[in-house]
């Protein structure tokens, strides 16, 4: 499928969610096409392919002069008509990432096929009244089970009682990548510490001293890559400094200008040589300001990411580990429905970690020497 194919799927999927939000309120106007290019980063064109496909299953319909609205009574037709699907499953998403959203959801679907499970997503764009909008609807409307990354979960969230009602119901519940250590649901994580230990580990062997990270303060993943960078520094023998650390809100890092803070916090750092980027959206922020400051990978920085979910890796050379969309997907679709058959709803077994995953590319710069760090290809 071309790339053009795929961000039109996540642009599909993304106004499917926001039609099951609001297919049973007054408000069947969707975004412009403007504001959805905006949210999702993405052209016209795609949104236009994705719009189109919706307007033949005539879920939207277009008024000229005045934009698209959803077609309520298919949408409400659509609900009917899945009523003999064996589950259904809500699928509460931040959706920031778009492209570990699209094999997230790839591995969920090539699981629960077979089950006939009628899967509904939603989005909740890592804010807290979303969030609690999406657990209303799956809390009310007769789900089986519901799959959720967690908002800004390193902060305590106003929406535990939401949780705790669900729990009441016996409604199983699992948690991917962010969680609420406050429930007592399953989760399907990263070790995202010994991640950092190998990440920090071939920085620190090809010489790196002066080390900077960038990291999200609200989301738990991040705090647990800081942890593990931390531990790392340590292990290897290399100074931690707070002015080596830029933190940041979830949303500000996605957001279209964060880059030019990348390059502020990089200039008040003339002995840096290598970067930490907690994330795929983070990287993109550091190679935009290496751009426009005329900097080069690795000659000037050494980079190493995260939770790499663009499918170029190989291609971009970036020094990773690599995200477990599809796998997660599918790890997580797999023990919500045994869940669901052997009607349990707390833990008890059904949490899995992953262990990282790391792409050595040519990211990383030897420190005193003419070789530079990374084998060109391979995983570990």
């Amino acid at each position: 499928m071309s790339a053009l194919g795929r961000k039109s799927d996540q642009v599909y999927n993304w106004i499917r969610a926001y039609i099951d939000e609001n297919k049973f309120s007054a408000n069947l106007k969707l975004p412009s096409e403007h504001v959805i290019c905006m949210r999702l980063d993405v052209s016209r064109e795609t949104v236009r392919q994705a719009l189109d496909r919706l307007a033949r299953e005539e879920l939207v319909y277009k008024v000229r002069g005045s934009g698209t609205y959803i077609n309520k009574a298919v949408a409400l037709s659509r609900e009917m008509g899945n009523a003999s699907a064996c589950v259904k499953i809500g699928l509460i998403l931040q959706g920031q990432d778009a492209n570990a959203n699209s094999g997230l959801i790839s591995g969920i679907r090539n699981v629960m096929r077979e089950k006939q499970a009628d899967l509904h997503l939603f989005f909740t764009d890592n804010k807290f009244s979303s969030e609690r909008n999406c657990l209303n609807v799956v809390a009310y409307q007769d789900y089986d089970g519901f799959i959720v990354d967690g908002v800004k979960a390193s902060l305590l969230n106003p929406n535990l009682d939401c949780y705790r009602y669900i729990y009441q119901k016996k409604i199983p519940v699992i948690f991917y990548n962010n969680y609420y250590k406050e429930l007592k649901y399953p989760r399907v994580i990263n070790n995202d510490w010994k991640c950092a230990l190998e990440l920090l580990g071939l920085l620190a062997r090809a010489g790196h001293k002066h080390i900077a990270g960038i990291f999200v303060y609200d989301n738990y993943q991040s705090i647990e890559k800081f942890r593990g960078y931390v531990t790392a520094l340590r292990k290897y023998g290399v100074e931690f400094d707070d002015d080596y650390v830029k933190w940041c809100v979830s949303n500000e890092a996605h957001s279209p200008g964060f880059y030019k803070e990348v390059g502020k916090f990089l200039k008040g750092l003339p002995k840096c040589t290598a970067i930490v980027c907690c994330n795929f959206m983070i990287l993109q922020a550091v190679r935009r300001s290496m751009e426009e400051s005329g900097k080069r990978v690795p000659e000037d920085y050494s980079l190493v990411c995260f939770d790499y979910s663009g499918s170029d890796w190989e291609e971009a050379g970036i020094t990773c580990s690599v995200h477990p969309g599809y796998q997660m997907g599918q790890q997580v679709g797999s023990r919500l429905l045994r869940m669901i058959e052997n009607h349990e709803y707390a833990d008890n077994g059904y949490s899995y970690v992953f262990e990282p995953r790391i792409y050595e590319g040519r990211s990383i710069r030897r420190i005193g020497g003419t070789e530079r760090g990374g084998r060109t290809g391979g995983t570990g």
